[in-house]
């Protein structure tokens, strides 16, 4: 048994959940003998992609984190250690290289 399906985040299933609430409308009996068993059946692929597709969402927004994360504690040891931060987290676009390359000419 599913929760409450009609929600926000099922909303590209609404249709199939629809039909599948009518055929259960229909009575015990109807349910009963399977009539309903291959909407039941596509509810279920429908909510499993919507749900694939929000871990995939939330997948990818957590390895960005995790990126700008990594990002920050480098620059933190780089700073603790003495070093100048990566060229790639500071607010600058000229690169250390770029910088003694423009120096020396």
């Amino acid at each position: 048994m599913h929760s409450h399906l009609h929600t926000p985040y099922n909303a590209n299933c609404e249709e199939i959940m629809t039909a599948l609430d009518e055929c259960h409308a229909r009575g015990f009996f109807h349910k009963a003998i399977g009539s309903c068993n291959d909407i039941k059946r596509d509810v279920n692929k429908c909510l499993a992609a919507e749900r694939y597709a929000r871990a995939k969402l939330n997948r990818d927004a957590a390895k960005e984190n995790r990126k700008k994360i990594e990002r920050i504690w480098a620059d933190e040891r780089a700073f603790a250690e003495g070093l100048s931060p990566s060229p790639s987290s500071s607010s600058s676009s000229t690169t250390a290289s770029e910088t003694s390359a423009a120096a020396g000419k």
